[in-house]
């Protein structure tokens, strides 16, 4: 017998009970409906990559579980793991595109629906295995910019759809950010950008004193650097705010141009739905221009639900070749983890089914079985009664479960069926044949 304790709960590892999974079911059925209605097609890729692969990507050797049998001896316990459970769906998407260039038409538009696995410290809204759930394109040749808008925009109707109470995605450019530091004289804006991407978490003290430690800056470039951050704006009027700050480079210029026409392109959405964030850099590596990070309206402190960008090498480097890519990210499970602990989500039932078919005390199991198939044949998703038992006993198990109706075979022969409407109460004469819930 398997010890109590060894029963619980895995923290980081969410498991809902069937009234939420049902309803975490119907949010994958309609995010994919909105990938789909953009014309983007699904795939699935392995749940496992090379190392080598993942950690080719950024700052991400802390996060990686690795796979390794139990029971590894010699020469494969002694050697470090080849392969790991992939962290994203961004790079095992990359890896595939690669694996199969000659047999995918570009521009390659897919979507993909998965678990993802990461070894950091849970804590809320942080888990080690998630469901997150991807867009991307990937071309042969440069993507146009109409792209980097569509992308905000997939994830403002996807979250306005499932109704989470409204969000903001925050906007910026890494070319801005490079062009910047490159124009402030600072070599290193890799790692400027992966500092300042900090702001969040550890505020405008500690990403000074990173600055200072790390890349031993002086106090008027960390000034310079930390006045871009501040610099928000729901229009392109952010580009003025940038301008003014006198940093000049090709770079930068580029990169204002990326984000004016992205931000004017969002202007007939409601204010406040984006906001272009000079702040934000994305901590994976591989981005390269357009950026983006989601978070609930509601919910402020609560840790991005959304992220993305652009990324011209990131395919290409697998396969020496240039295939430029953009994408965005909905993290599944940290919204409906969110979501559901405030009460927003609110489940009713504990079963998909339409229709509780009894068995009457005296009924015959044939009869009850033959209605069931009947009615499900119609489509309908239906449960019978498998044995004789007190019609109040069937009819609680109906109602714990939420079964919205219960159907009555006849006892005695030529008697016509029945069906119960459990929310009103109301029982009425019904045919399996053309009976339908819309009827009660």
């Amino acid at each position: 017998m398997i010890e109590k304790h060894k029963l619980k709960a895995i923290s980081g590892y969410p498991e809902w009970l069937p009234e939420l999974r049902m309803v975490e079911l119907s949010w994958i059925d309609q995010i994919r409906k909105i990938f789909e209605s953009y014309g983007y097609a699904p795939i699935e890729t392995r749940s496992v990559e090379p190392v080598e692969v993942l950690l080719k990507q950024g700052d991400t050797d802390k996060e990686i579980y690795a796979i390794r049998r139990l029971m590894a001896e010699g020469d494969e316990a002694a050697q470090p793991p080849e392969h790991a459970l992939h962290y994203d769906m961004t790079v095992p998407m990359a890896r595939y595109v690669a694996a199969n260039l000659n047999e995918l038409v570009f521009p390659f538009k897919r979507y993909q629906m998965q678990k993802a696995w990461r070894g950091e410290r849970p804590q809320e809204g942080r888990f080690r295995e998630f469901i997150q759930c991807d867009v991307d394109v990937i071309d042969t040749r440069d993507i146009p910019l109409h792209y980097d808008a569509e992308m905000p925009v997939i994830v403002f109707e996807t979250l306005d759809k499932l109704g989470v109470g409204g969000s903001v995605t925050r906007i910026n450019n890494r070319k801005i950010l490079q062009g910047y530091y490159e124009g402030l004289g600072v070599a290193d804006y890799g790692n400027a950008m992966r500092i300042v991407d900090k702001l969040d978490k550890i505020g405008v003290k500690g990403v000074s004193a990173m600055l200072a430690a790390e890349m031993s800056l002086d106090d008027s470039t960390i000034g310079k650097i930390l006045a871009l951050a501040e610099i928000k704006g729901t229009d392109v009027g952010v580009v003025g705010k940038v301008e003014a700050l006198g940093v000049k480079s090709p770079v930068l210029e580029q990169g204002l141009s990326e984000l004016g026409f992205v931000m004017g392109e969002l202007a007939r959405f409601p204010e406040g739905a984006f906001v272009a964030d000079l702040s934000i850099a994305r901590g994976l590596a591989y981005y390269t221009g357009t950026v983006y990070e989601t978070k609930l309206t509601a919910f402020p402190d609560y840790p991005t639900v959304c992220g993305g960008g652009r990324y011209d090498n990131l395919v290409g480097s697998l396969i020496n070749r240039r295939l430029p890519g953009i994408g965005i990210s909905i993290g599944l499970t940290r919204i409906f983890w969110k979501l559901q602990k405030e009460g927003v989500i609110k489940p009713t039932r504990k079963t998909p089914t339409d229709v509780l078919v009894v068995f009457p005390r005296g009924g015959h199991y044939a009869q009850v079985a033959a209605t069931a198939r009947v009615l499900r044949g119609r489509g309908l998703k239906v449960e019978l009664w498998h044995e004789e038992r007190k019609l109040d006993a069937q009819l609680k198990y109906a109602g714990d479960k939420g079964i919205p109706f219960v159907w009555f075979p006849p006892v005695e022969a030529g008697a016509p069926h029945q069906v119960k409407n459990m929310e009103n109460g109301v029982q009425y004469d019904a045919d399996a044949a053309s009976w339908t819930p819309e009827n009660g």
